[in-house]
């Protein structure tokens, strides 16, 4: 079993260095989910983290950085992304951008594109990566295609017996992974709604963010692309007014839904309806939710403004259909 410790220990900086120089995948808190991290320049620390999560190795990873600098060093940066890096790093915000013929990111971690994904997390993530040395390839700590880890005890649930080390960083304070643009040729693509909502990038970058639609077939370019991901076990029912007997339900706002009575358990992701305080539950009580024992979930509808499109983002690929 995984061992666990605080990220208050002095001790715990110095143990995870020497982990992560021994090639393996360690999990750590950020401020969006708890990442299963590893050398992104070392290719058999970035295979263990696919053997980890049984992760698809066609599914890029995210290669987060301590600072520019060391995101320049493997990545070209135009003036829009350098303004936007400048913007909203340290945070929530991962650019995809041409790789640089120098870089030393590994393939495994860019799945052989010409682009890599690079992100600045906040806070002991970003100390651990200084003082690391390198970039860490650190996607969601959870087993591939299921519910994100916003804590400590989310992560040894699902991948305690596959790893050795979780550092913990209490729960995670935004609860929902980074926003991905791709910026290419002066245009922004968003890839994945997230942290950072669309309306303040387009604020700094004074231009409309393009929402492609991917269609079947496409080629994953950026985590968090594949159509099911992000799932329960249960099955999820979207935008749900009334309550069918035995189903977990979440809502949103304090709104009560018709039937309630009959749910197996009731929870609010924010009875006041701030978008961020539902963004921090999301994760936590879809788990929670599973946990019942429920028929299925039933979630009422969020608005899609802020945070609300990354939040609608995750629960529209929960509910997809699975291979």
């Amino acid at each position: 079993m995984a061992r666990t410790l605080p990220i208050s220990d002095p001790e715990t900086l110095a143990i995870a260095i020497e982990a992560l120089r021994r090639g393996e995948a360690i999990a750590v808190a950020t401020e969006t989910v708890y990442g299963l991290a590893a050398d992104a320049t070392n290719p058999d620390a970035v295979t263990a983290i696919y053997e980890a999560k049984g992760r698809p190795r066609f599914n890029p990873l995210i290669a987060h950085v301590a600072d520019i600098e060391m995101a320049k060093a493997h990545v070209d940066f135009s003036p829009l992304a350098e303004r936007l890096a400048e913007a909203f790093w340290p945070g929530p915000l991962t650019l995809v951008l041409p790789l640089k013929p120098s870089a030393k990111i590994h393939p495994l971690a860019t799945a052989g594109l010409e682009t890599a994904a690079v992100r600045m997390p906040q806070g002991f993530a970003r100390d651990l990566i200084a003082a690391f040395g390198r970039p860490l390839a650190a996607p969601s700590a959870n087993r591939s295609g299921r519910v994100s880890p916003t804590t400590a005890k989310h992560v040894a649930d699902d991948l305690g017996e596959r790893i050795k080390l979780i550092l913990d960083g209490g729960p995670c304070r935004v609860g929902v992974e980074s926003t991905i643009l791709a910026v290419m040729d002066g245009v922004l693509h968003l890839l994945r709604p997230g942290g950072v909502p669309v309306e303040a990038i387009e604020d700094i970058a004074g231009m409309t963010v393009k929402r492609p639609v991917p269609q079947s077939g496409d080629a994953v370019i950026a985590p968090g692309m594949l159509a099911s991901h992000y799932a329960p076990e249960s099955a999820l029912r979207l935008n749900a007014s009334t309550v069918r007997p035995g189903e977990a339900i979440i809502r949103f706002g304090g709104k009560r839904l018709a039937g309630e009575a009959e749910a197996r358990v009731v929870m609010d992701l924010s009875p006041s309806g701030d978008l961020n305080e539902a963004a921090a539950n999301l994760f936590d009580f879809l788990k929670r939710a599973d946990a019942a024992g429920a028929t299925g979930i039933a979630v009422a509808p969020v608005p899609m403004h802020g945070l609300g499109e990354a939040i609608n983002d995750r629960l529209s690929r929960a509910a997809a259909p699975r291979d």
